[in-house]
């Protein structure tokens, strides 16, 4: 049977942006980018999206700890952040991604954010997704 796995993110997503400016503002070298956007017309508008992400882990995942980790790395950045949301109109998130074992000897992840996570996040206006789906179809 397979274990839990799980990774958390730190996203900048917004319509008719490119990432790359975020890049060069922030000098923190993200995951993944999308840029879809940035070349998109009004008439048909794309978001784009700049993210930064722990990597997957399997087995004991600590959701606290993979969002602090986070944090610790985007924190200093923050001022910049809050002037990247405004000038670009875009939407902060941090997100966490769980594929759940379907063993029962397995057990699931504690789902939650510490103090410092939650409070840089209430600074900057960002919303928090979780994303769960179990290992294999039942």
């Amino acid at each position: 049977m397979p274990e839990n796995k799980g990774r958390a993110f730190f996203a900048l997503g917004g319509y008719h942006f490119n990432p790359d400016d975020v890049t060069r503002l922030l000098g923190i070298e993200p995951t993944t980018v999308d840029a879809s956007g940035a070349k998109s017309g009004l008439d048909n508008p794309v978001t784009s999206s700049w993210e930064l992400s722990t990597d997957m882990i399997t087995g004991d995942i600590d959701v606290y700890e993979l969002t602090n980790e986070l944090i610790k790395q985007i924190e200093p950045a923050k001022e910049k952040i809050l002037e990247l949301i405004k000038s670009h109109n875009l939407s902060p998130r941090i997100g966490v991604v769980l594929v759940l074992s379907v063993d029962k000897n397995e057990t699931a992840p504690d789902v939650g954010f510490g103090a410092r996570t939650i409070r840089f996040l209430a600074e900057i206006g960002a919303f928090i997704n979780v994303d769960y789906r179990l290992s294999e179809r039942i």
